[in-house]
């Protein structure tokens, strides 16, 4: 690595500076990540009826808005939303809130879809807001999640827990897989 005074010797070479600063920030972040590998675990956070969850990262494919237009189906459950084309692909979105049974996700400027990675079962989530990614520490998790005002035990997966705060991590593979679910 050159000192920072070399970096004032490639004031006049403008792409091996930029070059020289790329190599020191990768190496930076490759150090930073080998100090944490297997102590953090990174979720999406999202609220949905005033309450926050977590989602693992690797179960959300990605997060989006509401897709417009979205097609009803004939004879489906209150809670399908509709079947969306995503880039080619047709996509179930689900009112997540309203499946549970806590009453319509409204459409608000900050409603999002989280869309499931799952290979076999193409669904996106709509929720109220989705707040970003999250990290905690291993040692932040607790086996028994913490009790929610939506009733949704059943596909939570355990909780991080930070100060006096508790985020639920929400399986998006639970319920996906659920035969409640799946009969839709």
């Amino acid at each position: 690595m050159l000192p920072a005074e070399s970096l004032k010797s490639l004031k006049d070479r403008p792409f091996e500076l930029l070059q020289e600063l790329d190599r020191r920030a990768r190496a930076a972040v490759a150090g930073a990540l080998e100090a944490t590998a297997g102590q953090a675990w990174i979720g999406v956070a999202f609220r949905m009826g005033g309450e926050t969850f977590l989602v693992a990262r690797d179960e959300a494919r990605e997060v989006m808005g509401v897709p417009a237009p979205l097609t009803r189906v004939p004879g489906a459950r209150e809670w399908i939303r509709g079947l969306a084309n995503v880039r080619g692909q047709l996509l179930s979105v689900v009112d997540l809130k309203q499946y549970l049974g806590s009453g319509e996700t409204q459409e608000g400027r900050n409603a999002r879809v989280i869309v499931v990675n799952h290979r076999e079962i193409p669904a996106g989530l709509v929720v109220d807001e989705v707040l970003g990614f999250r990290r905690f520490n291993e040692q932040e998790f607790h086996a028994e999640p913490p009790m929610t005002m939506i009733r949704c035990e059943r596909y939570l997966a355990g909780s991080f827990r930070r100060g006096t705060e508790a985020w639920p991590v929400f399986s998006l593979r639970k319920l996906v897989e659920s035969p409640a679910f799946l009969k839709g």
